[in-house]
């Protein structure tokens, strides 16, 4: 992925996010008759700014691209203090502690909203995603061992019906962040399953052992079906024309071992460069066996024969009505804060590695994938990173919005605002905090691009 793209995944993935959050901290201060000095689109040093409305509030732009912030009059902050008696009474610190909550909680809701309108419109468009069929798995994976055989489909996890694969990843995530068993419902369509509907466990201790770093669907032995290796189209000049395949013909072997779908042909040419390959074909009802030398691939090494061969999972489309829709999106978005939350607690006691914090550069590099992979992958992403952003933001740091929920809830119970020297000093300490995290998940960014 080219830097233009990063840059792009950036401005349409984090931008947006940014700008909705904090123009929920502005209306709200708005509705409540808080005045707000400065509207900024990043940190630090102002690079650009007018001013506009009744208020002459100051739209800005900010030189660090990481997040953003909004200024109301504010007697603890210099540059912000009122200047007469009308903004006094329009100070965010004068207002009772219910407006400041709200003021505060509008920015994370805002990505909370988002991210459940996003889902639901999703859901009541439709998308057109893999199926639940599974590919054929090896002997040694828990999922074979579960008693699951390849062109089975899944129905349901833990009683939750799933349609796509991404309901099933989803189920299964959750079952293993919760280090429970997950009981999944099938309908057999291999060999000698009669195609009834039957039940398979992924045991806790499978599900534990999964390396949080690693594609966990895979190491179960879980993976989308995958049609027969049929050749789709055979380019000039390559191995595939001069070994004499032709389009439609169905590869059944190489060197007498049956191949399953089209991943297992691609993964046997990658493997043999330079070397000659016996491929066996069925080309309109007869067997032929055809020598095929992979050529090298300058780039990587790997054998390259320059033929199309299908490999497209079966596909369905998820739809939903709008209440369901909204239903589903509400219920992602519940249950994607819980796992967020628990990741984090993991972190905390050294149970998942801390190089699973990823920063602005992995999700700059997430939403260009996203943006090539087509509009409905996209707001997806979208919607899970708003979501996470939302959650992010409320948790207990002084500088977040949730550390100043945290003292308003204080006062809320004690009667009385927290001393301002204790404020100071956590203002400090979350601040050394958030430094710290940053240049953590910028040093995890840089490692996994690197």
């Amino acid at each position: 992925m080219t830097a233009t793209h990063i840059l792009l995944g950036f401005l349409l993935g984090l931008g947006p996010l940014v700008i909705l959050h904090e123009l929920g901290h502005y209306l709200v201060a708005r509705l409540c008759n808080v005045k707000v000095r400065r509207f900024s689109i990043g940190i630090g040093r102002v690079v650009w700014s007018r001013r506009f409305g009744a208020d002459q509030t100051e739209w800005a732009l900010s030189l660090l691209p990481f997040g953003g912030y909004v200024k109301m009059v504010d007697s603890r902050d210099p540059d912000c203090a009122p200047r007469d008696a009308a903004e006094a009474a329009r100070e965010f610190t004068r207002q009772n502690v219910w407006k400041r909550i709200a003021i505060i909680a509008a920015g994370p809701i805002t990505n909370f909203i988002l991210a459940i309108g996003l889902l639901a419109a999703l859901f009541m468009v439709g998308k057109d995603e893999p199926g639940t069929r599974l590919r054929a798995m090896a002997p040694d994976t828990p999922a074979y061992v579960a008693g699951m055989r390849g062109g089975d489909a899944v129905l349901a996890v833990n009683g939750k019906p799933v349609q796509s694969w991404s309901d099933l990843r989803w189920e299964i995530g959750q079952a293993a962040v919760d280090k429970r068993e997950a009981e999944l419902t099938l309908r057999g369509a291999g060999a000698g399953s009669g195609g009834g509907d039957y039940r398979a466990i992924l045991p806790a201790a499978a599900l534990a052992r999964l390396d949080p770093e690693t594609d966990a669907m895979t190491a179960l032995g879980l993976q989308m079906w995958r049609p027969r290796p049929t050749v789709e189209k055979v380019l000039p000049g390559g191995a595939a024309e001069r070994a004499g395949l032709r389009a439609g013909d169905l590869v059944t072997a190489v060197d007498g071992k049956p191949l399953a779908d089209g991943l297992d042909f691609i993964a046997a040419v990658r493997a043999a460069a330079g070397r000659t390959l016996q491929v066996g074909v069925l080309r309109a009802g007869q067997a032929l066996v055809l020598p095929l030398t992979p050529e090298r691939d300058p780039a990587g090494g790997a054998g390259v024969v320059k033929l199309m061969v299908a490999q497209a999972p079966q596909m369905v489309t998820v739809r939903a009505g709008p209440l369901d829709a909204v239903a589903k999106g509400v219920g992602r978005v519940w249950e994607g804060s819980v796992t967020t939350l628990k990741m984090l607690g993991k972190m905390v006691t050294g149970q998942v590695s801390l190089k699973n914090v990823s920063g602005p550069i992995t999700i700059a590099h997430v939403a260009g994938q996203a943006v090539d992979a087509g509009f409905g992958y996209y707001f997806e992403i979208l919607a899970f990173i708003s979501l996470s952003l939302g959650v992010m933001n409320l948790l207990p740091i002084p500088v977040l919005d949730g550390g100043q929920l945290l003292y308003y809830s204080l006062e809320v119970l004690t009667g009385r605002p927290m001393p301002a020297r204790i404020g100071e000093i956590a203002q400090l300490a979350g601040i050394g905090l958030l430094l710290m995290l940053m240049a953590l998940a910028v040093f995890n960014d840089l490692v996994r691009l690197l």
